[in-house]
Parts: structure tokens; sequence; C-alpha cells
């Protein structure tokens, strides 16, 4: 694995705050009276997500909804990228879920449960009718799968908002566009979940969050607009991929990377951490290297390395180029694993 997306920084503009998964937990603020009757409607279908990741003994948890009565669960790429196991509860059941695809770029991910069949689904609203100031709640599992689901409650502040979010783990980046902004002070746990307005139809996807420290409980929401997510989603559910949709689990090449800290001239990402038994080590990269290219595409930053490997599928042979420790250029070829 390339990246493990559970701890995002944000940048917007010229502030600097945390995402999600570093946000303290807080009280969650009363849902005003008027979204009442549409929280009720969405939460039977709202999806409580809980993974592991074996290799690094971490857990993670998030939110995803219903689209589907035969169990296909809408919710961030984030939530569950890297995970060996994926646990969905709803509606009162749990189920193992199997990961069908995913857009990196947009942050969405369509799950399957298995041997689900009759599920309550989530009715789905029209993100380009919202307008600044119309009410919305985001539901999440920000107290996690033991504790009732949280209603973050606010108003929309509005729309187009652009993000940079990055990967504490391997530095890369990732720019998201075309955001809604809405004020509710959203958190841990709620990412991948519904955002609903007064009418009780889902209309965006939650997907971070920042929060001012100084002045406690706050900050902004933002989601993906639920026009957005489903188009992206449709396309996962039909198979189609692209540049960007990968169809199924990550593609595994085993290496942990970084940018920086290698001589200026030299063009590439040093490989941090190789993971054992994986298609990096048998193909002879070591601690230490700086891999320059795969595949023939010159990789010169982990978000490079990660999307390049969004269009390759296990079984695919690649070609590698890395420079070693003692400065030689060496030549070898990885076939790649899930």
């Amino acid at each position: 694995m390339t990246r493990i997306l559970f701890r995002w920084q944000l940048v917007l503009g010229a502030l600097l705050a945390m995402t999600l998964s570093l946000v303290a937990p807080t009280a969650a603020n009363a849902e005003p009276a008027d979204l009442t009757s549409a929280i009720r409607a969405v939460e039977p279908a709202t999806v409580r997500i809980d993974t592991t990741i074996e290799y690094q003994g971490a857990i993670g948890s998030g939110t995803g909804f219903v689209i589907d009565p035969n169990g296909a669960v809408v919710t961030n790429y984030h939530v569950v990228a890297g995970a060996d196991t994926i646990t969905a509860t709803v509606a009162g059941r749990s189920f193992t879920a199997d990961l069908v695809g995913y857009d990196r770029t947009r942050d969405i991910a369509v799950l399957q449960l298995r041997g689900a069949g009759g599920l309550p689904t989530a009715a789905i609203g029209d993100s380009s009718a919202l307008r600044e100031g119309e009410p919305v709640v985001a539901l999440g599992n920000a107290r996690g799968s033991g504790g009732p689901l949280t209603n973050e409650a606010g108003t929309i502040t509005g729309f187009g908002r652009s993000i940079s979010a990055k990967d504490e783990l391997t530095g890369s980046f990732e720019q998201m566009t075309g955001l809604i902004e809405f004020a509710a002070p959203v958190r841990a746990g709620d990412s991948g979940g519904p955002v609903v307005d007064s009418s009780g139809r889902v209309v965006g996807v939650t997907t971070a969050a920042t929060v001012n420290f100084r002045m406690g409980p706050g900050g902004a929401g933002f989601a993906i607009p639920i026009n957005d997510a489903l188009a992206t989603a449709g396309q996962i559910r039909a198979g189609v991929r692209s540049d960007s949709i990968h169809i199924g689990r990550p593609t595994l090449l085993g290496v942990g990377v970084s940018t920086g800290d290698q001589d200026p001239s030299v063009n590439g990402v040093i490989v941090r951490e190789v993971i054992p038994g994986g298609p990096a080590q048998a193909a002879g990269l070591q601690n230490g290297d700086v891999l320059i290219s795969l595949d023939g595409a010159p990789v010169d930053s982990a978000t490079t390395l990660t999307n390049v490997l969004d269009r390759h599928y296990p079984g695919d042979v690649v070609d590698l180029v890395w420079i070693d420790r003692a400065g030689q250029q060496i030549n070898g070829k990885a076939t790649l694993t899930s």
C-alpha cells in the first residue's frame, strides 16, 4: 500500500486546519426542531463503518448510506482506504463489506454488503437546487458504532469550494473542488455520511472539516454534492474503469514513500519502508532507495505514485527504475497484487 487516508490536513486559502480524524470529540449540537423529521427519515439508511488495517494494527470508523436495498453503500474513499476488513452496520444488522471500487480524486467509494437484502434506502435530493442559508444536518458515526448517530446541524454557507487534502503518512496531496461548505461541527467518524436537507433527502456526502481550536467546537464542514457523488458511484457500480476510477481493491506495490530530503537534482520518491513479502521487495527495492519511475511514468511525488497504481490491477507486471543507496540506477520488474 502506498498510503492510508485516515489522517488528512486541509489547506484552505491561508487557513491551515486539522481534518476530521484529528478533531477531538465534542458534544454534538442539538438539531433544530424543523430537522427532526429529516433526521428520522435518513437514520435507518445510515451506515456505521468500521475498518481494520492489519499491517499497521490500526482501526478506523466512518459513515455511509444505503442507495440500493440489496446493500450498495456510498461512502468516502478515505474512510476505507487501505482497510483489510470492512464491517458495516445498518438497520440493526451487521455485514462484512466488499469494496466495489473508488475514485480517489473525488473521494467516493462504493461498498457492497454481503448477503444484504431488503435494506432501507436513503431518499436522494438535488444538490443543484440548494441555496445559501438553507438548513442541513450531517449524520455520522463520530461516537463510534457503540453509540448513537451524531446529528450535526447547520446552514449552507457556500458552493464551489476547493480544498487540498494532505496525507500525513506519505505527503501525497489530493485537490478537491466543487464542494458545498456548511456551518456545522462535523468531526471524526462523520466522513462519508449523508448531509440531509429539511425534507429528509440526501444532498451531499461529508468529506472534510475544519475546527478552530481557539474558539472551541465549530468550524466548517465540506460535502461532495450528491449529484456528483452519485454520478461517480454509478460509474463504479457499472464497472467503468478510467484514469480516476478503480474497480475493486487498491493495487499493491508494497512501499511507504515520501518526498523531500533527497538530492534536489534527483526526481523521485524516497522509499521509507518496504513491506515484507510484497512486490517491491521481490523486485529488489530496499529502504532508502529512490524510486524514479513506474511503468515508464516518472514518479515525482507520492501523489503521482498512487495515481499511477490506480490505473493498474493485480497481476500487472510493471517496470521499475530506482537509484539505490550507492547511487546506482537499477531496473527491475514487479508483479502487482491486491
